[in-house]
């Protein structure tokens, strides 16, 4: 058994009764949709025409959301549903990253996950879903794709029919027949011109047109701006899932990283003395800025209660549940290196030093993953192309040395360093911060996206909506840090000032390498 949707467009009469049956059927509550028609119009007046699709969910049969999902409450039925269990979504919203259709939305009433379930209750008794069985016209199929005999089989053997966004590689398992190319490829069409009967909320899309590449040699910039460009009339505006704790959790994370791999890892290398500073104080001010970190994870999510489910029954795909237990890890060993270092250093114990000596090795390994693992989750935000590029792992490990080594020369200011120290940590300083800002500007934003959704992103990082944030974190963040550096480097109140100034451009390019991607149309 294998569930799959079919749309004939050529039958659609743009009722919406689907829509209507579906709310009324999973009790879906005002301001959410599970199932809904988008209308396009093209032409000039009076040479117009307008197109529908009925969009919803796509069961995909590589489905991302549930591969994303920390504790398997959206997860793939033996018959190609994708079902949801709100009894066991901590609102994380990492599934609506996932999904490239922008089908899943939080239940505003229950604050869990939702979506297009296949009326699963009704499929599981013999019966059709709801908007098949009330489509006056039959343009709705619903049915087994991998028996031959079914209708929609038939259908989809002897028509052709497309799907959206194949090339994500999640095998979409919605079909549409007599597909209009500006509703299937959501970029291909306006939307900053209201709708039919209502306007978009302020916002809902920035300005992401610019000289992007779309199909056949398309430009975008020159088709969105002409007179004849599709324009997008009616569909469903869909909130943007992560806000500001994101981009604050991605500079907290790097400080608790960071710290103790430059200050710890430091020492253990000759690089820097073994004072308290770079021991004890460096693994405290980790520690401090993971605590921080975890906060800033639960306060986000939307069932902050539910979290420990994570722990209690983890869905080991998901790089959230990895994530978790790679800080949970860190955090304690972290601990008893503070521990070992400050006891001792208190005169409560002796030779305690040696055993933090021996988790230094470790503790390095488990600060890395921490200060990368969020490369391996947003790969898994499929709708979010941006996001997955193959420099952001290393991306992160750079910000991470970057954002402990500012830590370190803020708190350092205070300290009793000696010239040569404080060089030696200006000069870790200043070199990760020309690597950030030879990743940032000739990787992330320096070369071809691969695809048309992460130059869109890009284009509005650059030159778009987000261009202050961007310029912000490159001059305030990397330039004047780096000028610092270089001239005073064993002045403690400059380097502390130049420490202050790259943890303010870094969350300023956080905040918009986060935003931008969530803003660019999936539907």
């Amino acid at each position: 058994m294998n569930y799959g949707f079919l749309i004939d467009n050529r039958k659609c009469i743009v009722c919406h009764s689907c829509s209507t049956a579906c709310k009324q059927e999973n009790e879906v509550p005002l301001g959410v949709n599970r199932t809904w028609v988008k209308y396009v119009e093209k032409g000039i007046f009076p040479d117009t025409r307008r197109y529908f699709q009925v969009t919803r969910c796509n069961h995909c049969a590589n489905p991302p959301c549930v591969h994303i999902c920390p504790t398997g409450a959206m997860f793939q039925r033996t018959d190609g549903i994708v079902e949801f269990d709100n009894a066991i979504c901590i609102g994380c919203k990492a599934c609506l990253q996932a999904c490239p259709y922008d089908a899943i939305y939080i239940d505003p009433e229950t604050h869990t996950a939702a979506k297009c379930h296949f009326c699963a209750h009704r499929t599981e008794i013999g019966l059709e879903p709801a908007c098949v069985v009330v489509c006056p016209e039959h343009a709705i199929l619903s049915g087994d794709l991998d028996d031959p005999n079914s209708e929609i089989a038939r259908a989809i053997a002897t028509q052709q029919v497309r799907v959206r966004k194949p090339e994500q590689g999640t095998k979409p398992k919605l079909f549409y027949i007599d597909a209009e190319e500006a509703s299937i490829v959501p970029m291909l069409a306006r939307q900053d011109t209201g709708m039919l009967w209502a306007s978009l909320p302020q916002n809902v899309h920035g300005d992401w047109r610019g000289p992007i590449r779309i199909g056949e040699g398309k430009m975008a910039g020159a088709l969105l701006n002409s007179a004849a460009a599709p324009r997008e009339t009616y569909n469903v505006p869909h909130r943007i899932p992560w806000h500001w704790p994101v981009p604050a959790y991605l500079v907290t994370k790097a400080i608790g990283a960071g710290a103790f791999i430059v200050g710890a890892g430091g020492a253990a290398l000759g690089l820097l003395p073994g004072s308290p500073l770079f021991t004890s104080i460096a693994a405290f001010i980790a520690l401090l800025f993971i605590g921080i970190t975890t906060l800033l994870l639960v306060a986000d999510l939307d069932q902050p209660k539910r979290f420990w489910y994570m722990l209690r029954r983890p869905q080991w795909r998901s790089w959230l549940t990895r994530g978790a237990f790679i800080l949970i890890a860190y955090s304690a060993l972290l601990g008893l290196y503070f521990l070992g270092h400050a006891a001792e250093q208190l005169g409560l114990a002796m030779n305690t030093s040696i055993l933090a000596g021996a988790l230094v090795a470790p503790t390095m390994v488990m600060a890395a993953l921490s200060a990368v693992y969020t490369a391996f989750l947003f790969a898994q935000a499929e709708g979010r192309d941006l996001w997955q590029s193959p420099l952001l792992a290393p991306h992160l490990l750079v910000q991470a040395i970057l954002a402990g080594a500012a830590a370190l020369l803020i708190v350092g200011a205070l300290a009793l360093l000696d010239d040569q120290t404080r060089r030696t940590l200006a000069l870790t300083f200043g070199v990760s911060v020309l690597a950030n800002g030879l990743l940032t500007m000739f990787g992330e934003f320096g070369t071809p996206h691969a695809s048309t959704v992460a130059s869109a992103a890009a284009h509005m990082i650059k030159h778009g909506k987000y261009a202050r944030d961007y310029l912000i974190a490159l001059v305030v963040g990397g330039a004047i840090p780096l000028l610092i550096a270089l001239i005073l480097p064993a002045s403690g109140p400059a380097m502390a000032v130049a420490g202050l100034a790259a943890l303010i451009g870094l969350y300023r390019y956080e905040y918009a390498f986060v935003m931008a991607p969530q803003e660019i149309p999936n539907n």
